[in-house]
């Protein structure tokens, strides 16, 4: 089954779909509007803007379009990209954890776990490429900067 158009982009099923549809599930769950949790809205602004402000800042710094369809052309590893090898996976993934936590639902959570293998398979491939492209220059990196998390993993 094809997707329509507009929800082949991953950042618009995320920051767009994604939110109205938990909002609207959630809503007829709590038959009206659910109980926010103040403290997980933090994390909505947070990841969205990760995603954005790294994707900008590697389309400025390395060329490239904005996801790997039009790869870089010089391998970023300044910025966010000295902390974390995938700041804008790790922004929808912040993003998502947002929804969980803003609306207490077991729904969003299970929408992360899920992703979560998701993303660490796109990595993978997008690694592979970025291997392929800058070899020796990328491995290095990748010995530097942790994938996901800085310092951590």
């Amino acid at each position: 089954m094809q997707l329509p158009r507009y929800l082949d982009s991953t950042s618009r099923r995320n920051f767009v779909v994604l939110p109205i549809g938990l909002l609207l599930v959630e809503s007829l769950l709590a038959r009206g509007w659910p109980e926010i949790n103040l403290a997980g809205l933090i994390l909505l602004p947070w990841g969205y803007l990760q995603y954005r402000l790294a994707g900008l800042y590697r389309r400025r710094r390395g060329g490239g379009g904005p996801g790997m369809a039009v790869p870089p052309e010089r391998l970023v590893t300044t910025g966010i990209y000295a902390l974390t090898r995938n700041p804008m996976y790790l922004g929808h993934l912040i993003f998502i954890a947002g929804l969980a936590i803003s609306l207490r639902s077991w729904i969003a959570f299970a929408v992360l776990v899920a992703y979560l293998p998701w993303f660490h398979a796109r990595v993978r491939r997008d690694e592979a490429r970025l291997r392929d492209l800058f070899g020796t220059e990328y491995e290095r990196y990748a010995q530097r900067v942790k994938r996901w998390i800085p310092f951590i993993i």
